[in-house]
């Protein structure tokens, strides 16, 4: 490749050796080589060739049914009303409404079924002994409590009555009521990682 493009060179550059050698003074062996052509002979760009395109001579009647055309069908248009964009999340499948699908219940031998009803009359056997073994530890809680306000009541008044309020110290917790602030205008509320499949309707 670069030996074509040298040949092609040399060649290009031989055929200026008459302006070179007027340039260079007469020095009939200097003009003859291709190496020594003025710059001025070489051509950097292209020959353009090209010419403007012609316009097409435009029909007046021809463009007057054009545009007469599209003010007709825009016409049209303004009389269609304008189509209401449904809403997908208010609109219940179909398949939804069938009210004849219902999913069987699975068939159970006779061996499980009644394993089944032994565990659940077991377990409900066991909440029932949980129930009544809280119930049972609160009664005694509040009796032993009782008795022991009545202890201390004839010991003394006041510890009686110091003992019958209610200790901040036990559940430390404070609550205040709802307070009206005003939004804050520059708030941006985060927004999770989520595909969007909102679909865009075009009038």
């Amino acid at each position: 490749m670069s030996a074509a493009l040298s040949r092609g060179l040399c060649r290009a550059l031989s055929r200026h050796t008459a302006p070179s050698s007027l340039l260079l003074g007469g020095h009939h062996r200097a003009g003859l080589s291709p190496w020594f052509a003025p710059v001025m002979t070489l051509k950097t760009s292209a020959p353009l060739r090209a010419e403007p395109k012609k316009k097409k001579k435009v029909d007046p009647r021809r463009e007057h049914m054009l545009k007469e055309r599209m003010r007709k069908k825009l016409k049209k248009m303004e009389k269609v009303a304008p189509e209401f964009i449904p809403l997908d999340d208010l609109i219940t499948p179909t398949k939804c409404l069938d009210e004849t699908r219902e999913r069987s219940a699975p068939r159970l031998s006779f061996g499980e079924s009644e394993g089944r009803a032994l565990l659940l009359k077991e377990w409900c056997r066991y909440k029932q002994e949980q129930h009544m073994a809280e119930v049972q530890a609160v009664e005694l809680a509040l009796e032993a409590q009782r008795e022991a306000l009545e202890e201390l009541k004839l010991e003394s008044e006041e510890l009686y009555q110091a003992a019958l309020k209610p200790d901040p110290l036990l559940f430390p917790f404070t609550h205040e009521g709802p307070a009206y602030t005003p939004p804050k205008s520059k708030y941006e509320a985060p927004d999770g990682k989520y595909n969007d499949i909102t679909k865009v309707y075009t009038q």
